[in-house]
């Protein structure tokens, strides 16, 4: 049975009750998430060959500390990286190095940023310099998956939707649906309650009612969905060595709808891609 608590009644750890946040916390999530946009629209020129993900590292670092924010992957569990960036077969958790960026290569830019408290997570695929069709085309699929499954996103309606409308695309388009890692909860906590899957069925999974606040990020590879986690206890690739993508939002449930909280407030949602997606 699903329980469903005020957010500030609810303690500060993952109980598996879903919060819901009142009007406060959403113009709190406004802000933390439009930061964390700005931060990936900064990155937009930067991403060109011979650049290292460990120089995207620092620019993250430093838009944080420039804007009063931190990164919430900074120390987490381990984790020694401000961002992650996942290169072709790398399906996400990427951490930065210093090998730099290849013509025709494409990478998943990952950034949580904390302001008060409050978490805005978001990720998108930039393009590196000459892309093959197949890899441009595979982001098209996956970021008209995550806009498929926000679509789904209104009071009465279930979870297990939003999973269903991306399974049902993607899967028409030959492409997987990687089921080892999902969306979530976000707000005051980094991984809150409930899990997103990006695949299931019409109907299943929690209701969905207006204050709850989560993550929408598809996995989608080229070829087989199974993936396998690298020595560093944190990268996860495509077994089959095929390419992955992975675009994310939060949002938020409202009266009548969805609140897209981390929306690129310069218009690149897409860096790179060729095909206007934004309609």
């Amino acid at each position: 049975m699903t329980t469903y608590l005020a957010a500030e009644a609810n303690p500060t750890h993952n109980t598996g009750a879903i919060r819901l946040y009142d009007a406060a916390a959403f113009a709190a999530m406004r802000h933390v998430c439009q930061l964390t946009a700005r931060c990936l629209d900064s990155l937009v020129p930067m991403i060109q060959p011979g650049v290292t993900t460990d120089a995207i590292d620092r620019a993250v670092t430093e838009f944080a500390l420039a804007n009063g924010a931190v990164s919430a992957t900074l120390n987490y569990r381990g984790y020694t990286k401000s961002v992650c960036t996942s290169i072709n077969h790398v399906v996400c958790h990427g951490i930065p190095n210093d090998k730099p960026l290849r013509d025709g290569d494409i990478v998943n830019i990952d950034v949580t940023l904390i302001v008060d408290g409050f978490h805005g997570d978001a990720s998108r695929m930039y393009l590196v310099g000459n892309v093959k069709r197949a890899a441009e085309r595979l982001c098209e699929v996956t970021y008209r998956s995550l806009l498929l499954g926000i679509e789904e996103v209104k009071p009465g309606k279930h979870v297990g939707d939003i999973g269903a409308a991306i399974q049902a695309y993607a899967e028409g388009e030959r492409c997987s649906v990687v089921r080892d890692f999902c969306g979530h909860g976000v707000g005051k906590l980094f991984h809150d309650a409930p899990n997103i899957l990006h695949y299931g069925r019409y109907g299943e999974g929690a209701e969905m009612r207006p204050g709850m606040i989560f993550t929408i990020e598809p996995m989608i590879n080229l070829g087989r969905p199974h993936v396998k986690l690298l020595g560093d206890g944190w990268t996860a690739v495509t077994r089959d060595r095929s390419l992955s993508a992975q675009y994310e939002h939060t949002v938020g449930v409202t009266e009548n709808g969805v609140e897209v909280f981390t929306r690129s407030p310069g218009g690149f949602e897409t860096p790179g891609l060729s095909l206007d997606l934004s309609a």
